[in-house]
């Protein structure tokens, strides 16, 4: 049954990571390790509202021969809050989180919805920092459905406070909602993504991170490492729009459709997600960078 959690996802969850913190620009960012202390790295940043535990059962999966972290960005998870966002910011944090990991050698970085323009402005805005990139469903120039549903205020809005862990749990929900997801994924990513305040339990993010605007196409035209588009059949990034993206990116971007996904591919496809990270990674370690045709 759907309900019941399968064997590799147990061991999965079952690899624990090392927990650390890092204080960048005046916040403390929470980050959590997989893997070998000075292999070379990937990075996993989440989508908005969201958080490190969502690559939970991601992380472990990915090859032994890499030092994996994930990340949460400020305003979500258990890393500190701001008086402002932007994704400025965000990739500051990433490079700050790199250095303080000890990684040496420039990472992958794979971001998915929000953490995908994220890490596209990271690859722009640091350019000697970033071996390449991997966009999970991230349409550039429209706004993410986590984006949309804050703006018309029918979703994020002030956080709630539930008397019982129980009563917060029973109100997760993913924006889009996807009845595809895989109930286990759910009520593990639900768990960690509640805490207890003064007077019961409420969600681990900052309303106020939506206020953030969207990359412009043009930023596209910065990013000179290696990019892969994924795309979900049944998500945010259209045929059209990766075409878009694909020409931005000066024609060398490989984009992947992840058959049968939604938006949040990691909560219902997530076998399918690891293995194109997996093939991308075989590729680009046994291949040279493709040049741009701008």
């Amino acid at each position: 049954m759907e309900d019941e959690a399968p064997a590799w996802f147990e061991a999965a969850i079952d690899t624990r990571p090392e927990r650390h913190e890092a204080e960048v620009d005046g916040a403390t960012i929470s980050y959590r390790c997989w893997g070998p202390r000075g292999a070379a790295a990937i990075v996993l940043v989440h989508g908005g509202a969201a958080h490190a535990g969502w690559w939970d059962h991601i992380a472990p999966l990915i090859p032994s021969e890499y030092r994996v972290v994930a990340l949460d960005l400020s305003g979500h998870g258990d890393s500190a809050r701001r008086d402002e966002y932007t994704l400025g910011t965000w990739a500051a944090e990433i490079i700050g989180v790199i250095d303080h990991a000890g990684i040496t050698t420039p990472p992958i970085i794979i971001g998915h919805s929000m953490g995908g323009w994220v890490t596209i402005m990271t690859a722009a805005e640091y350019p000697d920092r970033v071996a390449g990139i991997v966009v999970v469903d991230s349409p550039v120039g429209e706004f993410t459905p986590e984006e949309r549903a804050a703006r018309e205020r029918t979703a994020f809005g002030p956080l709630r406070v539930y008397p019982t862990a129980t009563d917060a749990l029973a109100r997760f929900r993913t924006v889009p909602d996807q009845p595809t997801s895989l109930p286990y994924i759910i009520d593990h990513i639900a768990r960690s993504s509640i805490g207890s305040v003064q007077g019961g339990w409420t969600w681990k993010f900052d309303p106020s991170v939506f206020n953030n605007r969207t990359p412009s196409p043009e930023m596209l035209r910065k990013v000179h490492c290696r990019v892969a588009l994924f795309r979900a059949e049944h998500g945010l990034l259209t045929p059209d729009i990766g075409v878009q993206m694909y020409n931005l990116l000066g024609r060398v971007a490989p984009v992947i459709e992840i058959p049968l996904a939604g938006h949040h591919v990691m909560l219902d496809r997530p076998l399918l997600l690891v293995t194109g990270i997996r093939t991308i990674l075989a590729d680009w370690e046994h291949s040279s960078p493709q040049e741009r045709s701008d």
